[in-house]
């Protein structure tokens, strides 16, 4: 239960950072620039995977606890 909830938090705090460095992507690209910012671009994607990550670990945890 306890690697649920650690799951869960880890979730929402990337989540959270998603929205953040998205933001930060949208604010700082300019018309005139070739793309959006490498660190920044790294970073969104790096979000996503811990996104990922966290709600597949939450939804197993969930799942192996109803089973035993």
């Amino acid at each position: 239960m306890m690697s649920q909830k650690i799951a869960t938090k880890v979730f929402v705090w990337a989540s959270v950072a998603f929205a953040i460095i998205g933001l930060l992507m949208v604010i700082t690209t300019s018309p005139e620039s070739d793309g959006p910012n490498v660190v920044l671009l790294k970073l969104l994607f790096t979000s996503v995977i811990i996104i990922l990550t966290s709600f597949a670990l939450s939804v197993a945890s969930k799942y192996l606890n109803s089973k035993s």
